[in-house]
């Protein structure tokens, strides 16, 4: 019987190709779309998954409130919160911490120098928490004791080639010391799908060793609940629900911070919140991430996507199934009549349909895995081929598989084989009304979907657009940016660097040269508690501190609203200050005129002197707000070098450039950017969503059009007769076109209206992760209406413009 079904079902098939090959190619179509959709998804989802017992890895965030507001949310805590939640509570197995360790390191003979920023200070309970993997040294001693660093395979091959690491000592040299590190370990290369990127790591012991040098006597990293700069896990014993737990926090809060005099003076109060690591990745975008994270909305968007575009491939199987009802009808009543049951006939047409669809499954991970290497080129991941997608979203794939080969041939079959035969056989057989209104119904869902697609994508890449072109409040067009010297005592670098400035100023093709501590579109970490002493109910709050030196606000053209940029004419200006509008605000002045002269304090320190107040600007991309910002006087500050340079002989400048900086800072190896470049890194997670969400909203079009294409061929063929009669009967070209064309234009239209409030809700809802966004103009649905009217009219055209063409003749002797 099987056989039979198959012999049948593959007749069938190759009786009619057109049809067949339709449906074989929207429904691969379809499917390979959904697997590279859930490769991406996989991937972005798998973040941390590595991690032992992930379910019950925490990290810890700071939410802090002034005057009753939220004033930052933090992803790094007090140092002394993990340790006390240890002894507090018994649900806590083990816990870790991180602080960043940027530093810049050499060999022993100084032959390779490096800038390093991709390592921590971390406490020896990490590797055992994050599941490192060592391929050398014993991974409870390495990090065991001062002095000791363990390296990545990867970083092990650039200092020391084929060499035994083992045993061996890279040298820092910065402005305080000149530090030796043991190597004692070395570890495979830490996994990319991670939100932590790591080169090295370098023993805690180690930190607290420096800080004692730099004369903490409080033992700081035990009991500081004022410095907020360190990642903090936490591992919840099995079988505690860390959302529980995080209900004991509030409290603990209250013991330990909220208590402070410093905070109740200045009506402050700390929040601590729990994230599980395992959603790190797409669901914590908080100030000092260790790396810039996904967008956990935009991903189940996408995964929305995948869904609905193999759901519009099967919609196509049932709307042609259904439509040739009429032209399978008579072959239902010979079956009856010869003694056919009604489940033969279901089995039959059931055979049909899952051959159709494993055909376009062998077809669809054949395309899968050919375009796979491209499409990670595509999304930026070529360097992570080595992903597969993951069990999970195989089982997925194949379930969505199952019941939509199962749900698409159902349907046809139950309406196929309910046909009676003396009804058919006399040839007076039309498709049933609940038929016709089905597959009405289901182009309409079509197109819904296909106009949310395309008014998606026109928005995203509206935002984009947005955030890239918008009016950022400085100018960081032709700077290139140098990572500062750090090998150089402070009593050395002063004579050093002005010198090195002074050198390259000579030069035509540099316009100016400015220090700061921080630039454009790198987070600011330096922040301080600052208050006014003039006004004795103002408290204090958390401004984000730049150092500059006198060029900075000139070479950026920030934009002065009072007072006066720093000069070397103000001896005092050693303590004075600048502040952005926002800080003005914050601080509680009335006016950017009244900040003038006020007095400020920062912590215990000197008395500041406001001397002038800048325009805000976006220090960061269009998805952050702006923060409250306070520059101080650093003329010799070195963490960054910004020049002016001209965009001719490029090349040749930065040869030059080269040249005076190892002439002056032979230790340091020169690394450079272009700020408009990097600034414009931050938006690249979301120019990749708007790409591939581009892409596959087209290929979710293109597989609706191939339903109507072939709806439209079908209709034409049932009305081949009428066609001719009413050409005999004097219709033009243009009349048959629009009698051909009206009924689908009609349910495109219908499928407008649903689409414009879905998209508006679906597009606004992604917007709301902007801090800075667009307004979704009712143009953008308009646009999408008329390229979707477009499209299918010019896809129903073609079969319309075949008939209207025909010769009559023929159509009339068409049976």
């Amino acid at each position: 019987m099987f056989k039979n079904y198959l012999t049948t079902a593959l007749r069938n098939i190759f009786k009619r190709k057109g049809f067949s090959l339709l449906n074989i190619f929207g429904l691969t179509i379809g499917m390979s779309c959904c697997l590279l959709i859930f490769h991406y998804v996989s991937y972005e989802r798998s973040f941390d998954d590595f991690v032992p017992d992930s379910k019950n890895v925490v990290r810890l965030r700071l939410d802090n409130y002034q005057k009753g507001k939220l004033a930052f949310q933090s992803a790094t805590v007090y140092p002394a919160i993990a340790p006390a939640l240890k002894r507090d509570y018994p649900e806590i197995e083990d816990f870790c911490r991180l602080i960043d360790a940027n530093l810049l390191l050499a060999t022993e003979n100084n032959t390779l120098k490096f800038n390093e920023n991709k390592g921590y200070y971390a406490e020896p309970s990490f590797i055992s928490m994050f599941g490192m993997k060592l391929t050398e040294g014993n991974r409870k001693q390495v990090l065991d004791g001062p002095d000791k660093m363990i390296i990545s395979e990867s970083m092990a091959k650039k200092y020391f080639g084929s060499e035994e690491p083992v045993g061996k000592k890279l040298i820092q040299r910065d402005q305080t010391q000149t530090q030796a590190y043991e190597i004692t370990g070395v570890f495979k290369d830490y996994p990319a799908n991670s939100h932590l990127d790591i080169n090295y790591l370098v023993s805690w012991s180690t930190f607290q060793k420096y800080l004692k040098a730099q004369g903490d006597t409080s033992n700081a990293l035990e009991t500081s609940f004022g410095w907020y700069d360190f990642y903090s896990y936490l591992k919840l014993k099995p079988g505690t629900n860390w959302k529980s737990f995080e209900k004991k926090l509030p409290a603990f809060c209250d013991r330990y911070i909220n208590s402070q005099e410093w905070y109740k003076t200045n009506n402050n109060k700390a929040e601590l919140y729990l994230m599980p690591v395992t959603d790190l990745h797409l669901y914590s975008n908080y100030n000092q991430e260790a790396e810039v994270n996904g967008n956990g909305q935009a991903v189940n968007f996408l995964f929305l996507i995948a869904v609905f575009i193999i759901c519009i491939a099967w919609i196509n199987y049932i709307n042609l199934a259904t439509a040739r009802s009429a032209e399978r009808a008579r072959e239902v009543g010979m079956r009856k009549v010869l003694g056919a049951a009604r489940s033969n006939l279901v089995r039959q047409f059931m055979m049909e349909s899952l051959l159709l669809n494993l055909i376009a499954l062998v077809l669809a991970i054949g395309v899968f895995k050919l375009l796979l290497p491209a499409f990670d080129r595509f999304v930026g991941r070529e360097s992570y081929t080595d992903f597969s997608l993951t069990p999970f979203y195989w089982q997925i794939f194949f379930v969505l598989f199952i019941l939509g080969t199962f749900l698409s041939g159902i349907y046809p079959a139950f309406v196929l084989a309910s046909f009676r035969p003396i009804t058919v056989l006399k040839g007076i057989f039309k498709n049933s009304l609940g038929g016709i209104n089905l597959r009405k119904g289901l182009i309409i869902t079509q197109f819904v979907i296909s106009v949310v697609l395309i008014a998606g994508t026109i928005i995203v890449y509206q935002q984009v657009r947005f955030m890239r072109n918008q009016k950022l409040g400085v100018n960081i067009d032709q700077t290139l940016v140098l990572k500062g010297a750090g090998s150089l005592q402070d009593s050395l670098y002063g004579t050093t660097f002005q010198p090195f400035k002074t050198e390259l100023l000579k030069q035509p093709e540099i316009k100016s040269v400015a220090a700061s501590s921080n630039v454009m579109g790198r987070e600011i970490y330096w922040t301080s508690g600052t208050r006014r002493l003039d006004a004795p109910n103002e408290t204090s709050v958390t401004l984000y501190y730049m150092g500059v030196d006198y060029d900075f606000i000139p070479a950026y053209e920030l934009k002065l609203l009072a007072g006066r940029n720093f000069s070397k004419e103000f001896k005092t200006d050693e303590k004075a200050v600048l502040l952005n509008q926002k800080a003005v605000e914050l601080m509680g002045y009335k006016n950017v005129n009244e900040a003038i002269n006020g007095k400020l304090q920062r912590g215990r320190r000197d008395t500041m002197t406001v001397v002038g107040v800048v325009a805000d600007y976006h220090h960061q991309g269009l998805q952050k707000v702006i923060d409250p910002m306070i520059f101080l006087l650093y003329p010799n500050v070195r963490e960054f070098y910004s020049l002016k340079v001209e965009t001719a002989n490029l090349s040749q400048t930065i040869t030059t450039i080269n040249k005076t900086w190892d002439k002056y800072f032979p230790a340091d190896p020169m690394e450079y950017s272009f700020l408009d470049d990097t600034f414009g890194q931050q938006y690249k997670a979301d120019q990749l969503f708007g790409k591939v969400f581009g892409v596959f909203a087209f290929l979710a079009i293109l597989i609706a059009c191939f339903g109507l294409l072939g709806l439209s061929a079908y209709n034409v063929l049932q009305r081949t007769k009428e066609i001719g009669i009413r050409k005999v009967l004097g219709a033009s070209v243009q009349n048959i076109m629009l009698l051909l064309s009206t009924e689908f234009l009609k349910l495109i239209i219908i499928s407008l209206f649903i689409a414009i409030p879905v998209g508006w809700y679906v597009m606004d809802t992604w917007l709301r992760d902007f801090a800075y966004r667009i307004s979704i103009q009712w143009w953008v649905f308009i646009i999408a209406a008329v390229i979707a009217v477009l499209i299918a009219f010019l896809t129903i055209s073609t079969q319309a413009i075949k008939a209207a063409i025909a010769n009559p003749v023929k159509s009339l002797r068409t049976e």
